[in-house]
């Protein structure tokens, strides 16, 4: 029974391995610890008291088998008779684990304040050999067999197992789920055991058709596609178990449990819970800040207004756009369209357009065009090019009394880079456990144009084509805290690297979407990284009020203009789900080098978001 065990591997596994010869010499079997002797207690409170009295361990063993059995750790006092049992138990188990597989504990002698073990270690086992059976070498390799791995080296039952789950894993994805695995052709040499791994293919299961199951008007074809589950290909244990978490990435579904598989006649057909939720994005947003300018008294007003159409036609493409107005004379446009599973392949094509005016200074344009591999195992990949182009707006007369090259220059930044996203969120809009992780790297020529209302001379010696570098990051980890709490920690942080930059090519940040307590792109960086760690109680499935703090490091490598800043933004707010849609309130405060914590300079916003 022990070396059978040791050799099936974990209970429940789909191996089939025969027994070894019981009849060979000095090879015990396992015997199970004897209990306690049974004493005729008065009371069944003198028995309680009898079970709980602590009990001083000694190991009876063979005196070449005490070096061995100091690495184990065995405590020489247990608290109780059942403490006892399980000290011996895990002690015999780890020896099996390490080749002993004779190992047992023969005897176990009680007395009121010791208990004496009688313990047989034997001599450990190794393997002679590991032969492919009738496996194909690819199978064998890909599972992560190595014949020097199972070549006069000691034979661990837990390595044995998991060579066997990895064949399975292996068959299973390869269109055989009811594949068995075992040993055949064993040998007993004294202590080497030698034999063949024999894999029992079973019956070839293809995939049927994907059955979708609820109230969605998301078409089976899109995701037939977006799952890679076709009908007629051979059966992959991996792309259902892949699927769910593919599934968890889409906003506008939401799956009741896991996918289900039903086996008929050689055919799998795979079961979808999926329900519709709301998706479609309605935004309007309205900020009340303090005048920028000094000389007027008063507040200002802001806007964010947000469209954003998913799932269009139950083929998953997806149209957004996002303006916004910060302050009285900047704006900013977002236009994005999101094609899936483009031409039938997996791949995503994404194409998104960026606009952003500073008053009357410059104007950036920002066309942008993505090709992305979702996976669920790998997260997704991302290759994408981008322009950037940025244009002054100033008249010819605002450049004529300009001794210097001015804060803002006409450019052009043309670049290829790679995106990587891990998600893990258990859900996309409120989650409460998971991991986010994204970052970015992009590498392109950055050109000067010379604009004629600027003196030529300012040009001289100034590098009209140079290369430039860029890179961002996001991480994010949610923890549930007790019942209805989570934790929030966030990094990000972005970059911009070349040997001269100006003010419009930096990286912006302040604000609501970003540091909390500030003034929308109040922050000209070249880099910066930025903390957050923000508390929510829900109060409801999708409401809940929260306290955060933004801590940052900002710089600013312009020449002329360097300097770095450490800005703080504290705040408290409240969101919750009415009739209309989901409001949010926000009331924040910021410090910064240029201002200090006071209510005069406090932010509040306030917005409703409408899901349809």
């Amino acid at each position: 029974m022990l070396l059978l065990s040791g050799l099936a591997g974990r209970p429940g596994a789909r191996a089939q391995t025969p027994a070894l010869d019981p009849n060979v010499p000095n090879q015990p079997a396992l015997a199970t610890p004897p209990l306690p002797p049974v004493v005729a207690p008065a009371t069944a409170a003198a028995t309680r008291r009898a079970l709980a009295h602590p009990r001083v361990l000694l190991l009876d063993a063979e005196a070449a088998d005490r070096p061995l059995l100091r690495r184990y750790k065995v405590r020489a006092t247990v608290p109780d008779s059942l403490a006892a049992l399980r000290e011996v138990r895990d002690l015999v188990l780890g020896l099996q684990a390490d080749a002993y597989l004779t190992a047992s504990a023969d005897t176990m002698r009680w007395s009121r304040d010791t208990v004496r073990v009688g313990l047989y270690v034997g001599q450990p086992f190794r393997w002679a050999y590991l032969r492919n059976g009738n496996l194909g070498d690819g199978l064998l390799t890909r599972a992560g067999y190595r014949e020097k791995f199972f070549q006069h080296s000691a034979f661990l039952p837990a390595d044995w197992a998991r060579l066997q789950e990895r064949i399975l894993i292996e068959a299973e994805n390869q269109g055989f789920p009811f594949a068995t695995v075992g040993l055949d052709s064993i040998q007993l040499n004294d202590h080497d055991i030698a034999g063949r791994v024999v894999l029992k293919r079973g019956r070839v299961v293809l995939f049927d058709s994907l059955q979708i199951v609820g109230n969605t008007k998301t078409k089976k074809r899109f995701l037939t596609k977006y799952l890679q589950i076709f009908p007629n290909q051979p059966f992959s244990q991996q792309r259902v178990a892949a699927a769910a978490q593919l599934l968890r990435q889409l906003p506008y579904v939401r799956l009741r449990a896991e996918p289900e598989v039903r086996f008929a006649r050689g055919k799998a057909r795979v079961y979808l819970l999926l329900d519709d939720r709301p998706s479609n994005q309605f935004d309007a947003i309205v900020g009340i800040l303090p005048n920028s300018d000094q000389a007027k008294t008063g507040v200002q007003f802001t806007g964010d207004v947000t469209i954003n159409l998913r799932n269009l036609k139950g083929g998953g493409k997806q149209i957004g756009l996002q303006w916004r107005k910060t302050d009285a004379l900047s704006q900013l446009l977002d236009v994005q369209y999101v094609h899936p599973n483009f031409f039938g392949t997996p791949l995503e094509v994404a194409g998104t357009f960026n606009l952003y005016k500073q008053t009357d200074a410059f104007l950036t344009l920002r066309p942008r065009v993505q090709v992305s591999y979702p996976t669920a195992r790998a997260g997704r990949v991302s290759f994408f090019f981008e322009q950037r182009s940025s244009f002054l707006l100033y008249d010819s007369l605002t450049y004529v009394s300009l001794g210097q090259l001015p804060e803002n220059i006409d450019s052009q930044f043309n670049s290829y880079g790679l995106n990587y996203t891990w998600n893990s969120l258990d859900d996309l809009f409120f989650p409460h456990r998971g991991y986010l992780l994204s970052g970015q790297g992009a590498v392109g020529t950055k050109t000067i144009t010379r604009n004629p209302s600027i003196r030529e001379e300012f040009y001289n010696g100034l590098g009209l084509r140079s290369t430039q570098y860029s890179f961002g990051l996001r991480a994010e980890r949610y923890f549930p805290v007790k019942r209805a709490g989570v934790l929030l920690l966030r990094l990000r942080g972005e970059g911009v690297l070349n040997p001269r930059l100006f003010t419009n090519d930096l990286a912006r940040l302040g604000g609501l979407n970003s540091l909390r307590g500030f003034n929308e792109n109040q922050f000209y960086t070249s880099s910066y990284g930025l903390a957050t760690a923000e508390f929510r109680q829900f109060i409801g499935a999708d409401s809940y009020a929260f306290v955060f703090i933004d801590q940052a490091y900002t710089r600013h490598d312009v020449v002329h203009d360097r300097y770095t800043d450490q800005p703080t933004g504290v705040g408290a707010g409240l969101s919750f789900r009415t009739a209309a849609g989901l409001f949010q309130f926000v009331y924040s405060l910021g410090r910064s080098r240029d201002q200090a914590f006071e209510l005069r300079t406090s932010k509040i916003h306030f917005g409703l978001t409408s899901r349809f």
